[in-house]
């Protein structure tokens, strides 16, 4: 006797479910599908989804001003199957095509999906469409859709803003949110808050008739969905001063950052040549685009925050900082100076001698931050200059140097301190104070970006402690990135340094030998410190950094001017001309004004043989 084995019937009873399953799918499709086509199809009716886009976010300056908004703009979609009889010429003259180009449109169009809408013409105006609208419909297989441009209600701040572009198939890829013909930030702050910007799209179901005119809603609206628009975005820039620190730089290659020393706010950020970022709106923006990108003057280049300088005679703080924090020298300690004459490192100038460090610093002595930076490296409580060099490289990297500040700052760029095992590799272990004394004045191997020379100026101005550089001031349901920006940071010097540096640096406009006394304000203490510094593809660069008032610090300034020599002749009356216009709303010091406006220094890039190593 044995038992029966029933195991094959499982397969039997999986197999009805499957087949039940499936007749119920055939049923549900040609009741939705095929017998709904018929219907329609009686009365010369089809069905057309239309993709409803949301209004991206509008964008506002920190005084709601506005700064960015939508235009109406239109697309012509086509629909390959539908295309039927075309008359080509004439459906090029309606829209202003060529026949080549039409064929390769309708080519990708049929690439893409022979039976769905797809992109034909795009970002087309208002005005035009109005024209074309009026025949569109002889034209089976083509209609209109709604779309939005992005407007810019004053030609700046193209770096900060950034653009919008037809997203890539990597793009499309990545996030499933697009599809082929959408745009999606690809730069600056359109890029970096492009998820909240961007809003949801929505859907309407029209009925088309056989004309290929809409005859209205499907069932009422049954399966139409809202688009909802992209959240309003609130920038820490001041607009007015963002368009006077543009017009200060004009033909000139440089930049600017002004921040709040308070907040980390940066009030304004200017690259230099600038561009309208209209140009990159619209369906000029591929040739406007090319135009820029092969221009010699590189105007898409964010110096601010992609370029990399030595920071020249403005890193004599941060030495005299860390040197007091080590012990290394005290403020009433005396270095002579032989001028032009000195060794290891040349002074550019003759001054009273010897000086101790307030003095050293409104003098821009090189010799005096030489036996500094030396005194650091060779203190007796580190035991070597390795070691030396080791606790001066964790201090400097404290003020925000050598690396990104990782906010929503586009495009920004780590700088460069050499580390301890840099200089190991490059010199085989063999290396001491005088093998890098090019430091001690800001030049060699360190390299800064304007961005964080402003942020300098923000840490003495705050005696020690900053918040991160930032742009965002509100947006909705931005919480967890809005308490990043609030994390205080603060550098390993002890705050009751930075009194010495502060009044020196107050010296340097106020004092009768100051660097910067032509740019002094009799309504506002101003504290700064010029650099020059070496170039050795063409004139040096101007440097200057700034804050004010000296009492209580509401605006720190970073300027650099591009081949134009001493710091004091072009980036400090810069920066001193930014404060007063954010402080007091207008400058009165019309001829240096005027001056800046109109200089041009865009001819000052030849080559010049290598120059002794100086910064003043």
């Amino acid at each position: 006797m044995y038992l029966k084995d029933y195991s094959g019937r499982k397969y039997v009873i999986i197999g009805v479910f499957i087949l039940v399953a499936f007749l119920f799918l055939l049923r549900l499709f040609y009741l939705q599908i095929i017998d709904n086509s018929y219907k329609l199809s009686a009365d010369n009716i089809v069905l057309r989804n239309i993709r409803e886009y949301p209004p991206r976010g509008r964008v506002y300056d920190r005084n709601h001003k506005l700064l960015i908004y939508n235009e109406a703009a239109y697309d012509i979609m086509v629909i390959p199957r539908q295309v039927k009889n075309l008359d080509t010429q004439a459906f090029c003259r309606l829209i202003g095509m060529d026949t080549v180009t039409f064929r390769t449109q309708m080519k990708k169009a049929k690439r893409y999906s022979y039976y769905k809408p797809s992109v034909f013409v795009k970002q087309i105006s208002k005005q035009d469409m109005g024209r074309i609208e009026e025949k569109l419909f002889l034209y089976d297989g083509f209609y209109s859709q709604t779309r939005t441009l992005r407007h810019y209600t004053h030609p700046i701040a193209g770096h900060l803003f950034g653009n919008i572009g037809e997203v890539n198939s990597s793009e499309i890829k990545n996030d499933p949110f697009y599809k082929s013909g959408d745009y999606i930030g690809k730069s600056g702050i359109e890029r970096y808050y492009e998820k909240f910007l961007r809003g949801k799209s929505g859907m309407t179901v029209v009925e088309v008739d056989v004309h290929n005119r809409v005859k209205g809603s499907y069932l009422d609206g049954k399966y139409d969905t809202l688009a909802v628009p992209g959240e309003d975005l609130v920038l820490t820039i001041d607009m007015d001063l963002q368009e006077y620190g543009e017009k200060l730089m004009q033909n000139k290659k440089g930049s600017v950052v002004a921040i709040d020393p308070k907040t980390g706010e940066i009030l304004a950020l200017i690259s230099s040549p600038a561009y309208n970022p209209n140009l990159l709106v619209g369906r000029e923006r591929s040739k406007n685009y090319n135009l820029l990108l092969n221009d010699s003057l590189k105007p898409l280049m964010n110096r601010a925050t992609m370029g990399t300088y030595p920071p020249g005679s403005t890193f004599k703080m941060v030495n005299a900082l860390v040197a007091l924090q080590e012990k290394a020298i005290t403020q009433n300690t005396y270095f002579s100076c032989a001028g032009p004459t000195a060794s290891p490192i040349k002074c550019t100038h003759n001054h009273v001698t010897p000086l101790k460090l307030d003095m050293a610093i409104q003098q821009s002595c090189n010799a005096y931050f030489w036996n500094t930076f030396n005194a650091i490296l060779n203190n007796p409580r580190f035991g070597n200059s390795h070691k030396g060099y080791e606790s001066w490289y964790r201090d400097v990297v404290s003020f925000g140097f050598g690396h990104g500040f990782n906010t929503d700052i586009p495009y920004e760029v780590d700088g460069n301190v050499p580390s301890p095992d840099y200089y190991n590799k490059l010199y085989n272990g063999s290396w001491n104070a005088l093998t890098v004394r090019s430091l001690s004045i800001g030049q060699g191997e360190i390299l800064v970006t304007p961005i964080q020379l402003a942020n300098l100026g923000v840490v003495i101005a705050n005696s020690g402690s900053f918040y991160p550089p930032h742009f965002l001031k509100s947006l909705e349901g931005s919480d967890s990135l809005m308490s990043v920006f609030n994390q205080l940071k603060r550098t390993t010097i002890d705050p009751g340094y930075y009194d010495i540096v502060q009044e020196s640096m107050l010296e340097v406009f106020d004092g009768d030998h100051g660097t910067a006394r032509s740019c002094r304000l009799d309504s506002i203490r101003q504290c700064g410190k010029t650099g020059t510094v070496q170039n050795p593809h063409g004139d040096d660069h101007s440097l200057f950094i700034a804050y004010a008032p000296y009492e209580n610090p509401k605006i720190a300034v970073a300027v650099i001017v591009e081949n134009s020599g001493f710091g004091s002749t072009w980036a400090a009356p810069i920066a001193s001309l930014m404060i007063e216009k954010y402080l007091k709303g207008s400058t009165k010091r019309i001829e240096m004004e005027k001056k800046m406006f109109e200089g041009s220094l865009l001819g000052n890039t030849g080559n010049v043989k290598p120059k002794p190593l100086k910064a003043r």
